[in-house]
């Protein structure tokens, strides 16, 4: 059953994503399903563990430069950690 979902992304990588999905005969839906599906399936500890890495350069323009945010328990243990 598909279910609506909205997302807000950069435009230029979505006119990018529409012309590689167009050329791999693909909706944009169907493409964006395919990652989520891949990313939840074999279940990724972390964006690092995923191999996304040949479909972004395929993408976009220039070296694809990951970044990641502090988790909430690395958060608390570096406060914690300050306190000692």
């Amino acid at each position: 059953m598909d279910t609506k979902l909205t997302l807000s992304f950069d435009e230029d990588i979505i006119l990018k994503a529409k012309k590689y999905a167009e050329k791999n005969n693909i909706s944009l839906s169907r493409l964006i399903e395919f990652l989520l599906a891949n990313v939840v399936e074999k279940q990724y500890q972390s964006l690092e563990d995923f191999p996304i890495s040949d479909w972004v350069t395929q993408v976009a323009e220039g070296e694809a430069i990951y970044k990641t945010s502090k988790t909430k328990k690395s958060i608390d243990h570096d406060f914690f950690a300050s306190k000692k």
